[in-house]
């Protein structure tokens, strides 16, 4: 089967969306580049490329570093990435394939 050059949607990704682009895109949420409603569904990459640059100088203004966003994005950050979390979980995401290869 042949390699799609679009996105399938952050709704429709493996492992609950707990990945790279799947990252990308919820923290383009909590900085509000994009709608929380946007899947990105049918993205190509360069459209990702856009708004991985976007995302990157974002942290960039807090080091990087949750503890530094202030309060609203802290707490935006948090409501995000732990839905995902726990909708990842209840789809049988357990975090073991971040960590295979330390093994």
């Amino acid at each position: 089967m042949p390699r799609s050059d679009t996105y399938v949607g952050l709704q429709n990704e493996d492992n609950g969306g707990m990945t790279a682009i799947g990252k990308i895109i919820r923290d383009a949420w909590v900085f509000g580049l994009i709608e929380e409603t946007e899947t990105c569904e049918g993205w190509n990459l360069a459209r990702f490329d856009v708004l991985l640059d976007k995302v990157d100088k974002e942290w960039d203004k807090y080091g990087c570093m949750v503890s530094n966003l202030p309060p609203e994005l802290f707490e935006a950050h948090q409501k995000i990435h732990n839905q995902a979390i726990e909708d990842a979980k209840a789809a049988g995401w357990c975090g073991e394939v971040e960590t295979d290869d330390e093994k």
